[in-house]
């Protein structure tokens, strides 16, 4: 019985055999392809760990005799830091932005990231903002928006309206009463009136700020 050999490839590394080494060290494994992984910090300090994370994310170099030179991925479409082939569609949130030949600052590269890198870029960008937040005396966690809900009805209906809010429906078209009452006293018919008054005058604005206007011919028939 015979096996045919099928040598792993960066280039659609996907489908090729990617399987971690386990010898690899920190910053080796977190340079080499394979699937996307948060990368975990050697060090606490924030300092420190933005030069750990930038060294992972720095193009990897041609060597010759011991010497490095030049850029060994700098291509299209091709992970600057593996090698990986990753052709990204350019209405993907995912997409990262165009590599820098030294991360932070430098000419901007030809090659990309891959799904794993840019996973890391993100984590180095979210690292940059939260030195800056704190270089300032901000709270970072409060500049990260929470996750709303879809269904729009999970926060239960409706059941007051502010003055602004009952302005702004009316001014549109919406017609805004509020609940009649078995008995209504003087200042409740007082108090609904006002609000009916504020809405219609709100809808005469806007019809008026849009070049609505009477024709004369109107004007008389409600004379006569």
């Amino acid at each position: 019985m015979s096996m045919q050999f099928q040598p792993p490839s960066l280039i659609g590394a996907q489908s090729a055999n990617t399987g971690m080494n386990p010898f690899l060290d920190r910053l080796s494994a977190a340079r080499a392809a394979g699937s996307v992984m948060l990368y975990e910090y050697k060090s606490v300090k924030p300092k420190k760990q933005l030069k750990e994370i930038i060294k992972v994310l720095k193009p990897e170099k041609k060597k010759l005799l011991g010497i490095k030179y030049g850029f060994k991925y700098n291509i299209k479409d091709r992970c600057v830091v593996c090698g990986t082939q990753k052709n990204w569609d350019a209405g993907d949130s995912m997409r990262p932005p165009l590599p820098l030949h030294k991360v932070r600052k430098g000419y901007p590269m030809r090659g990309t990231y891959c799904e794993k890198h840019a996973q890391i870029h993100r984590q180095y960008e979210m690292l940059e903002q939260q030195m800056l937040a704190e270089e300032h005396g901000l709270s970072f966690s409060a500049y990260i928006p929470s996750a709303r809900s879809l269904n729009p009805l999970a926060s239960g209906p409706m059941t007051g309206l502010k003055q602004e809010d009952i302005t702004s429906l009316t001014s549109l078209g919406w017609t805004i009463k509020p609940p009649v009452a078995l008995v209504e006293t003087k200042e409740e018919e007082l108090f609904r009136l006002i609000i009916e008054t504020n809405g219609i005058n709100s809808r005469m604005k806007t019809l008026l700020a849009e070049g609505t206007s009477v024709s004369s011919a109107q004007d008389e028939e409600d004379v006569e």
